[in-house]
């Protein structure tokens, strides 16, 4: 009977064994089920806050045409309006070229305007001599103009020599501040 008891316990504990390796492979299942629903959740959302983003592009470079960059060279050309000037000189130098053409332009297609040049210059020298030498600064600022179309009507010139300095100092980067023309609207 003994055998009998073992077999039929065997019996009974085979099946449980097996219905218990089921039961926990399920368990294993149901876990990997629950993961990868997370994971289509999660990536339901990710999508659904794409779409839901504001989309922005990338701003890309792109090419003037010749004109164009013309336009923009004269455009901040003419913001510009002080000439400086060597010491001692009233020649303009050839890099105010382009800063004088786009305020030449703008006079010239705007013959209602008008604009004052106002020659400066530093503190060496006499009163007398400076005076002078802020008109020959202005002279030659109006000249330029002049030869570039602007009409002699549109441009007045005022010399004021060493009486109204841009930069206080007494050194030499500020005595060359000083040596200009400026042009006033």
């Amino acid at each position: 009977m003994n055998r009998s008891m073992i077999t039929k316990g065997l019996l009974i504990a085979l099946p449980m064994l097996a219905l218990g390796a089921c039961s926990s492979t399920s368990d294993i299942d149901a876990e990997a089920q629950r993961i990868a629903d997370q994971a289509a959740a999660d990536a339901a959302a990710a999508q659904q806050a794409a779409q839901d983003a504001v989309q922005t592009d990338t701003i890309q470079a792109i090419q003037l045409t010749a004109e164009e960059q013309l336009v923009e060279m004269y455009t901040s050309a003419i913001l510009e309006t002080t000439i400086n000037f060597e010491f001692d000189q009233s020649v303009i130098s050839p890099k105010y070229a382009l800063i004088l053409d786009a305020h030449a332009k703008y006079l010239v297609n705007n013959t209602d305007k008008s604009i004052t040049v106002e020659g400066h210059a530093d503190e060496l020298g006499t009163p007398g001599y400076n005076i002078a030498l802020g008109e020959r600064r202005g002279l030659s600022v109006s000249t330029y103009l002049e030869n570039m179309g602007v009409a002699a009507s549109q441009i007045t010139v005022v010399s004021y020599g060493e009486e109204k300095p841009v930069n206080l100092g007494h050194n030499e980067a500020a005595r060359a501040e000083n040596r200009r023309a400026e042009l006033v609207y």
